[in-house]
C-alpha cells in the first residue's frame, strides 16, 4: 500500500510551504496520521512535527445537452498537511 500518492503543487500550497513550513500531499484514503508521518520522514529525510488530514468530497456536475442530461462526478481523495520542523524543508521541484 503506497501512502503518499503525490504532492499538491498549487499557488496556495506553495505559499503555505514558504511561509509556514507546511506541505500538502494527496495520500491513500485508508492511511492514518502516524503512517503519513513515517512515510514523509522516510521519503524526504525530514522530521515531521504535526499532521492534519481531511477527506475531500467528490464534486457532482450535471450538464444539459441536446441528447439529454449528462451527470458526472470527480473522485474523492484524502489530503494531508504536514508541518516540518523549523529549519528543515522539502524540495518538491527536484524530481519534476
Amino acid at each position: 500500500m503506497s501512502i503518499l500518492i503525490k504532492p499538491i503543487i498549487t499557488e496556495k500550497a506553495t505559499a503555505d510551504s514558504e511561509l509556514n513550513n507546511r506541505f500538502s500531499f494527496v495520500v491513500n484514503n485508508k492511511a492514518n496520521k502516524i503512517e503519513i508521518k513515517n512515510a514523509v520522514e522516510s521519503a524526504y529525510g525530514v522530521s515531521v512535527t504535526k499532521v492534519r488530514t481531511m477527506n475531500v468530497r467528490p464534486d457532482r456536475k450535471s450538464r444539459y445537452t441536446k441528447t439529454g442530461v449528462i451527470t458526472g462526478k470527480t473522485s474523492a481523495y484524502k489530503k494531508a498537511y504536514v508541518q516540518v520542523a523549523e529549519g528543515e524543508t522539502i524540495d518538491l521541484y527536484s524530481n519534476l
